[in-house]
């Protein structure tokens, strides 16, 4: 294994070498992004930092009239965020446990994702922390869950407790103030495991159902589409009825997903495919549709055929356009709405954790964003929140942002962050 994370940085190394002079100068981002053309890359792309850690004394920067500290430190890969009524924030723990690799480029990611942190031991337990003093740092912490399937959504529903596992939702009875939820819980809804694993949970505004982020197995359909089946797509469960069904579909990893409280519509944000480019095609932010098919695998950003994929004619010509770019391979995981007054300096909008990229020559995302809104929707350019992730050479990072939510108190923003093991916590200065 030595020999091919060896190999697999050597090679990797002349790749983004050969790319780098080719690369575009501009990010595809914004309401009408400059999508570079396609090209077919043959060999992928591959730049991940070492996974280090924060060393002492060192922290995010944050945006000018923001201040940030630990809300909580020394755990194990978190990733999401629930904050309950009552103040307790919960924050799920875990890792994706790769597959055994099939192919030599499968050695070669794996080789580069375990350098980076990102694939190993999985915690699978959601852990409760507490802050009874008020003063932005969490004094309590214990096991809220645990022996989950790599447990990442939460949601709290009139007594009920849900949790989206990779392989499933399942549901806990929930009295206020508890500490600890025993048992597997019962399980609601079958998803297929694996590939992108991460399954996250809201509830709808009147609290009648559960929406559900279920990511494709592949980058574009690559063990054919009958293995894709109820993947790359937004589910939805009834609670009344029980039942579920597909929300939205073509929709290669939607992750993170917020209501936006003016018009009363779903948004999330995608990962989209690789091997196309540094900037091709971008992540994105939008609004999501019953019955919408956004691409994914045969095409992208509302209708720009991927020739890598055998055609589906119709499926292309139903595509819906995205809302909002936030740029090549950036991995936007978390999302959440940011009420007016929540931070100073900064209006209503859309906050996103981009986790970052492991498949350019110049590394993207490793940042908290604010997408501005206005009549429902983006209304202006990206703004950063917190970012230094990564040292200047792009070697190491010190973190990697992924869940958001806003702070109980309701004039903060926690963030999770698996690298550096830490839950961050963003205030007025």
């Amino acid at each position: 294994m030595d020999v091919i994370a060896k190999a697999t940085s050597m090679v990797g190394a002349a790749m983004v070498a050969l790319r780098r002079g080719r690369a575009p100068t501009d990010k595809a981002m914004g309401s009408a992004p400059a999508i570079p053309a396609a090209r077919a890359q043959g060999i992928m792309t591959l730049k991940m930092p070492t996974a280090h850690g924060w060393p002492e004394g060192r922290v995010p920067t944050a945006a000018p009239g923001l201040k940030v500290n630990a809300f909580a430190s020394g755990l194990e890969h978190p990733r999401w965020i629930e904050v309950l009524p009552n103040g307790d924030v919960l924050v799920a723990e875990a890792l994706l446990q790769a597959d055994p690799p099939k192919k030599l480029m499968d050695h070669a990611m794996q080789a580069t994702m375990r350098r980076a942190g990102a694939i190993g031991r999985s915690a699978n337990r959601v852990s409760l922390l507490r802050d009874p003093d008020g003063d932005g740092v969490a004094e309590e912490r214990r096991t809220f869950v645990e022996n989950q399937r790599q447990p990442f959504g939460m949601a709290l529903v009139d007594g009920t407790f849900y949790l989206g596992n990779t392989d499933g939702i399942v549901a806990f009875d929930y009295a206020d103030g508890a500490d600890r939820l025993d048992g597997p819980g019962r399980k609601l809804v079958d998803f297929k495991p694996g590939g992108h694993w991460t399954r996250s949970l809201i509830a709808s505004p009147d609290e009648t159902k559960i929406y559900a982020g279920v990511g494709s197995l592949s980058n574009i359909g690559d063990d054919g589409m009958e293995a894709e089946e109820g993947r790359a797509a937004i589910w939805e469960y009834d609670i009344v009825s029980r039942q579920a069904r597909i929300f939205a579909s073509g929709l290669r990893n939607p992750v993170g997903t917020a209501w936006e409280p003016s018009t009363g519509k779903l948004w999330t944000v995608v990962n989209e495919r690789d091997g196309l480019g540094d900037e091709t095609p971008p992540d994105y932010l939008t609004s999501v549709k019953d019955g919408g098919f956004y691409g994914w695998p045969f095409a992208y950003w509302g209708g720009i055929v991927d020739d890598r994929v055998p055609q589906d004619a119709e499926l292309v010509a139903r595509t819906i356009q995205p809302d909002y770019a936030l740029g090549g391979h950036t991995a936007s995981l978390g999302l959440c709405w940011m009420p007016e007054g929540t931070l100073p300096g900064f209006g209503a909008g859309m906050v996103i954790g981009q986790h970052g990229s492991w498949n350019r020559s110049t590394l993207s995302g490793y940042k908290l964003i604010f997408v501005p809104f206005a009549d429902g929707k983006p209304s202006g350019p990206a703004r950063d929140i917190l970012w230094g992730f990564l040292s200047e050479d792009e070697k190491l990072s010190y973190g990697r942002p992924v869940g958001v939510k806003v702070g109980p108190d309701g004039k903060s923003l926690l963030m999770a962050d698996d690298v550096g093991n830490v839950i961050w916590r963003v205030t007025g200065a």
